[in-house]
């Protein structure tokens, strides 16, 4: 059966908040108050993406479909 892959590389808007936020928390503790900022920040951020629907993509019904015939 054939199978087509989604893009797996794609980056959400929040992705640098989120990667200085696991950055801080390595560095300093959890509970550290020096992350407050950051973590603020990321809050922030997803708080204002934008929210986006889930779009399903229907290649591998069609490709299962017409796998039949070959």
């Amino acid at each position: 059966m054939i199978f087509i892959n989604p893009k797996l590389d794609q980056r959400g808007p929040c992705t640098p908040e989120m990667a200085a936020l696991l950055t801080c928390w390595a560095t300093s503790s959890v509970d550290s108050p020096s992350c407050a900022q950051t973590v603020q920040a990321l809050t922030e951020c997803m708080r204002r993406a934008p929210k986006s629907s889930k779009h399903t993509n229907t290649i591998n019904y069609h490709l299962a479909r017409l796998g039949k015939f070959l």
